[in-house]
Formats: C-alpha cells, structure tokens, sequence
C-alpha cells in the first residue's frame, strides 16, 4: 500500500519547477562557490570579501520575475553556504553576516518579498557544514546550537517558508548531528514548510530522518520512488546547474541550453520529480544575462504545453512507458505521451539514443484512446492501438520547418 501524501508535499510536488540560487561572497571571486576550500584560502585573507560585498544590483523582485517567466514556481536561495557567510541579520549569533558589510541590508528579507509579490514560493537553503565558523571543529555542540537557533531565525522573522534545504552532514557523515533538535524547531514554528536534507552525489534518492518530506538527486537523473508500504509518501527533487559550478564562474562557459533546461525538466517529471536548476548571480546580485534567457525559452515552451496549469505541473506518473526515453504523464482527464530524441539539438554532430521520426511505441495504456493531437501546434496524431496488449503506436512525423520543441507531446483523449 503506498501511503498517502501529506498536503504540504503533494503541494510541493504540483510546484514542479523551482530555481536555485547559490550567491556569497565566492561570487566576488567568480570561480566557483568552493574556491576557498579548493584553493586553500587562508579563512582571514578570504573574510576579506565582505568588506567589499556591496549587493547593490540584488532585487528579490526582479529575481522571482525571472523565476515566473521561465515557468518556475518556487525559488531556492542560500541564506548561508559552506563559507558560513549569513545574507541575514543573525541578530548577533555571528558576525560573519550581511549586517557587517557595504551592503548592510537584509537579503533574505528582500528575496522573500519579492517572491511573494510575484506569487513564487520562497525557501531557503541553509549549509550545516562551516568552513569558517571555529566552533564546528572545536566545539561541537555549541555549534549545533548555533545552527539551530539560525534556523529559528529564518523561521519566526520572514513570515511562512516553502521549505528548507539543508546540505552538508555528508561532510562529517559519522558525527550526531541533532537532527530531531534541528527539525523540531522547524515544526514547532513552521508547521507547513518542506523539509529536505540533500544526500549529495553519492547518495541520490536516499531517505533519511523521519521528518524529511524530500529526497534528493544531485546532478542525477531521479529514479521513481518505491513507495509501497514505505512509513511515509516522500517527494523528490532533481537538482541541477545551468553550468558546472553552482556560484558564479567566469571562465566556465558550459551552460546548458533551453533545450538541455527542457530535456532535464520533462525527464524530471517522468520519474515524478522536481526540477530544482540553479543560477550563480554575479558579485553583485543581478543575474548573468545568458542564464535569464536560457530559462526564458524554456518558459515558453511550458507556455506551448499548457502554461502554469498544464501537465509538466498537474501530470503524474502512471506507468506508460516508451522506447527510449519516451513516457506518458496522466491527469484527471487525459494522458500524455512525452516524445524524445526526434532531432539533435546540431546538424553537424552524431547524438547517441537519436531515435528520430518515424513510430514510437507505449506500453501499458489500459484506455481506450478516442482521438490525438500534438500540443505544440493542435495538429492530429496518427495513432494505433491494441487493447489486448496495452500497447499503442504514435507516428512521429518531421517537426514543420521553422519548428522544432525539443520534446513533443501528444495528448490523448
């Protein structure tokens, strides 16, 4: 029996596409948000950062109009990283935060207003491992108080939180870290909000505490759930970068194209999974112009598929399964086959698992199918079935020029 989903993760779970933001003072440096720990910066010449972290092009608005624009319904960001910079007032629990330096202002207070006047959920991701911070060698326990009582922070200053996104008790995977304390917190004042503990690289899609709502696949592909007789319905999320960094880089040109966002975004929710895709603001907070575009196109792909409410939000996973990469979503009233691999993304290069046109067969469609058409241009799609099989055959014809979706989707009836 699988067990039935609390509100608060079947509503994270229609939120479908979120952005993730990792800024800090690594931005200032542009190589990377682990540039102190891989280049072994000396903790008072990196602290240094933040007598010139001005923030002073950072607008929680602007950032949750690009998150709305690109189809996003929920934003991320880093109120502190591994460097154990705080953008928040931490109301004197360290001075290591935005209150002692140029920028002076609380910045998670200005993302969280920003998101709610643009309907985008907030939340916030908060490191639990502390390059910085002397007491996360040295004192152990007082510095699990110190993390707890920074959580109590965000939780009774900012108003209601769509989640937390904790990361780094891979770091010291062996230590106690209060788990129950941390969460308890969290509940005690934010009864509602998402609670998500990344499992890192290694550990994709691993459960953990009780209390988390969310597994996590970091730079994986997410796998369906098995959540047959499992204690608790979890949601999972796929977390991504739109390059091979996580903070700002400047000589990292590998970015993922809209059609890459599109590709990771559909292969997301065919194992029922968020697609969490990050950006790395510049030093001072505006976002790199390439990275707004990007997620702009694919934003208008999700417009060409249903826009806020269609089926990259509402469809579920129900056991259709193509060649290849192919699959089907389901709604309430109508299944959805997801069409990949038509056409590769250059004329000059071989794509590997290229299936191109021609049929596309689906397994285990029980329904019987009354008419087809393809989402992006409303045109009918020419269709078999075999009831006694549950098998159905598409036939996928070449995109009209001047068109070309990436992933095509056909909607039966």
């Amino acid at each position: 029996m699988i067990p039935r989903p609390l509100p608060r993760v079947a509503a994270f779970e229609k939120l479908a596409f979120g952005m993730f933001v990792h800024w800090g003072l690594y931005s200032q440096l542009g190589r990377g948000e682990w540039v102190q720990h891989f280049e072994k910066i000396p903790r008072d010449d990196y602290l240094k950062l933040m007598e010139t972290f001005t923030a002073e092009d950072f607008d929680g608005r602007t950032l949750a109009r690009v998150a709305k624009r690109a189809g996003m319904k929920y934003v991320t960001m880093t109120s502190r990283h591994h460097e154990g910079f705080s953008l928040y007032d931490t109301r004197g629990l360290s001075k290591l935060d935005v209150t002692h330096t140029p920028c002076g202002r609380d910045l998670v207070e200005d993302f969280v207003e920003g998101c709610r006047t643009e309907g985008i959920v907030p939340m916030l991701y908060c490191t639990t491992l502390d390059w910085n911070d002397v007491r996360f060698k040295d004192d152990w326990g007082a510095y699990l108080k110190y993390l707890r009582d920074s959580i109590e922070i965000l939780c009774t200053r900012y108003g209601p939180i769509g989640g937390f996104w904790f990361d780094g008790n891979w770091s010291r995977p062996d230590a106690n870290w209060q788990e129950s304390e941390l969460y308890e917190t969290i509940r005690r004042y934010q009864p509602d909000t998402m609670i998500i503990n990344n499992t890192g690289v290694d550990a994709r899609g691993r459960a953990g505490h009780v209390e988390i709502d969310c597994v996590t696949f970091e730079r994986g592909r997410a796998e369906p759930l098995q959540q047959e007789d499992a204690p608790k319905f979890l949601a999972a999320e796929m977390c991504h970068t739109m390059n091979y960094h996580w903070g700002r880089a400047h000589h990292d040109f590998n970015h993922l194209s809209p059609a890459n966002v599109i590709e990771e975004l559909c292969l997301a929710r065919r194992a029922g999974a968020n697609l969490l895709l990050n950006v790395g603001p510049m030093a001072e907070g505006g976002l790199p112009e390439y990275e707004a575009a990007a997620l702009a196109r694919a934003g208008e792909w999700i417009d060409l598929h249903g826009g806020s409410e269609g089926v990259i939000y509402a469809g579920t996973p129900c056991g259709v399964q193509g060649s290849g990469e192919d699959f089907g979503l389901a709604t309430s009233d109508a299944l959805y086959l997801f069409v990949t691999n038509i056409t590769p993304t250059s004329d000059t290069r071989y794509v590997p698992g290229l299936q191109g046109t021609g049929p596309r067969v689906f397994d285990g469609i029980r329904q019987t199918v009354g008419s087809a058409v393809w989402l992006d241009d409303g045109t009918p799609v020419e269709w078999g079935q075999d009831p006694e099989t549950e098998r159905l055959t598409i036939t996928v014809p070449e995109y009209p020029y001047g068109s070309n979706t990436v992933v095509r989707v056909a909607k039966l009836n």
